[in-house]
């Protein structure tokens, strides 16, 4: 008879542990920076630790977010105004070492197994010539999946397009 609810205890508590999270003390983000994110597809990107910091570091126009965990740097999201007519290459090429091979949507998006870029549709400041283009790069994470960093990113870009910083001026 006891050996029942202590099985179910165990069972209970066992449940709770995400194979992923075992080592992960903090909740996932839900936004970043005031952009809504799915916390399952941002959670593979971020590794094990005790705590969890989102940071503003925007300025000159480009909106930068930082999550950092355990003092350590692990994914920036990043919206920025380029020049009308430039590519999502052209504005991946001035954000990383590496170009991403993988593209969907025409070249609108193109990313890696941990890093991602997009333009976004509509958000366009005419007065300056300048449309909005947002990356998501984890390159401080272990985890490299470009189906997941495929969806972060376009889930990010969607969130972007429906947000005051598509009306926003390129030059606050």
């Amino acid at each position: 008879m006891v050996v029942v609810p202590a099985i179910a205890v165990l069972v209970a508590a066992l449940s709770g542990c995400g194979g992923d999270e075992s080592g992960r003390d903090y909740a996932v983000p839900e936004e970043l920076c005031g952009v809504a994110v799915d916390a399952g597809d941002l959670g593979p990107f971020l590794p094990d630790g005790k705590k969890v910091t989102v940071r503003d570091r925007s300025g000159g126009g480009t909106k930068v977010c930082e999550v950092v965990v355990d003092d350590t740097l692990a994914l920036r999201a990043t919206q920025a105004w380029v020049e009308e007519g430039k590519t999502t290459a052209y504005f991946a090429s001035g954000q990383t070492l590496k170009a991403p091979r993988e593209s969907a949507e025409g070249d609108r998006f193109r990313y890696s197994g941990n890093e991602a870029f997009g333009k976004t549709k509509g958000c366009v400041d005419e007065q300056h010539g300048q449309e909005l283009y947002t990356a998501v790069q984890a390159q401080g994470s272990d985890h490299e999946d470009a189906d997941a960093m495929k969806r972060l990113i376009t889930a990010y870009t969607s969130e972007v397009e429906g947000s005051a910083s598509c009306e926003a001026e390129g030059s606050e």
